[in-house]
């Protein structure tokens, strides 16, 4: 045991230089289906996340080791005819939700139930998938005044689903969106202008722009705007604002946040250090598949810093974590110098855990 003793100290002096520096700033993509065509963001500044998907199914999972994708919902109601459309569709009676808004539209000609109307026809929800029907209920619905539907909209048109690629009218949507106070659509205007293909590249107004989304919550901007204010793109750096940031984000459930904040925590970046709290968060987030947190976790379980050894546990996460592509020399090191009986058990641990996922 004395190479594992030796180790801890060499790990906790990587930790502290290294790990902020691993970690990258750009959010991990998350994935939909059917999903929009990506935005490519250029090199710099980077790009917090392609655009949030519209039209994606209200039971979309995280993909391993990336933050769920944010869901388009349907819209709220407003009076008691809406809300049960919106209540039959809440609970699942999408046939039922999908006659409901057909005789409101019929009746009132209700933006809301023509928003519902396309969120159904592009779910394929009660009915079968239609995008060129979805497209047209959104479009309607856009043209009355919703929000969200503008929002949906611009988005398979970035997609190019129920109709052709139209940037630019995808732009004006989430444009008007963001005005009506849709933080989702805030959001993505922003990494379009951070992207700098539909629109002129402005990092001070995608900046503007996160921050309007965070302010209303949306823990994807607040994450993103976290990464703004410590690398200094668009606003002056503040590492203080940052961390305030990633806890608000982290207490949403934004996973990458939730690393990043464990980090800062550990180290008492912008923030009281608090290595129990740190470890935490990061074993939280390892449970949720980022392969950065299974690595941290598995760095201080092994160098039992800020939480007692565990050499299992430690190397399953390390094991796990280098399955998903995110090796660590220095913990492949220390492997070799376990007994053959823990390497045994590290390994059966970590296929117990792959194969549970």
């Amino acid at each position: 045991m004395k190479t594992l003793r030796a180790l801890s100290v060499l790990f906790c002096l990587m930790w502290t230089a290294s790990a902020a520096a691993q970690v990258p700033l750009t959010p991990p993509v998350a994935a939909t289906s059917p999903a929009p065509s990506a935005v490519k963001p250029k090199a710099k500044p980077h790009a917090p996340k392609k655009p949030v998907a519209a039209g994606a199914s209200p039971k979309t999972t995280a993909m391993p080791g990336r933050p769920a994708p944010t869901v388009t919902t349907a819209p709220a109601p407003d009076d008691a005819g809406a809300d049960l459309v919106f209540g039959a569709y809440q609970r699942g009676m999408y046939k039922t939700a999908f006659d409901l808004a057909t005789k409101r539209v019929q009746e009132t000609g209700d933006p809301k139930a023509m928003t519902m109307l396309g969120e159904l026809y592009a779910n394929a929800l009660g009915v079968k998938r239609d995008e060129a029907m979805a497209a047209d209920w959104y479009k309607r619905a856009a043209a009355a005044g919703d929000r969200e539907a503008m929002f949906a909209l611009a988005m398979l048109r970035l997609a190019g689903r129920g109709g052709p690629v139209n940037h630019e009218e995808a732009a004006k949507l989430l444009a008007s969106s963001a005005k009506l106070g849709n933080p989702k659509a805030a959001y993505n205007l922003a990494l379009l202008y951070l992207d700098g293909q539909s629109l002129p590249q402005d990092v001070k107004r995608a900046a503007e722009l996160f921050r309007v989304a965070a302010d209303a919550g949306n823990p994807e901007a607040q994450y993103a705007l976290a990464t703004f204010y410590k690398e200094g793109t668009g606003v002056p750096k503040d590492i203080d604002k940052s961390v305030r940031l990633l806890q608000a984000a982290s207490l949403a459930g934004n996973v990458d946040a939730e690393v990043e904040y464990a980090i800062a925590l550990y180290n008492g970046t912008g923030t009281p250090k608090n290595e129990p709290a740190a470890v935490a968060l990061l074993r939280k987030a390892a449970k949720q598949n980022s392969p950065i947190a299974q690595n941290r976790l598995a760095r201080v379980l092994v160098s039992g810093q800020g939480v007692p050894t565990d050499i299992i546990e430690g190397f399953k996460w390390h094991l796990v974590a280098k399955t998903a592509g995110k090796g660590d020399p220095d913990l492949d090191e220390a492997l070799a110098h376990i007994s053959p009986e823990d390497r045994a058990k590290a390994e059966a641990a970590a296929r117990r855990w792959l194969g549970s996922k």
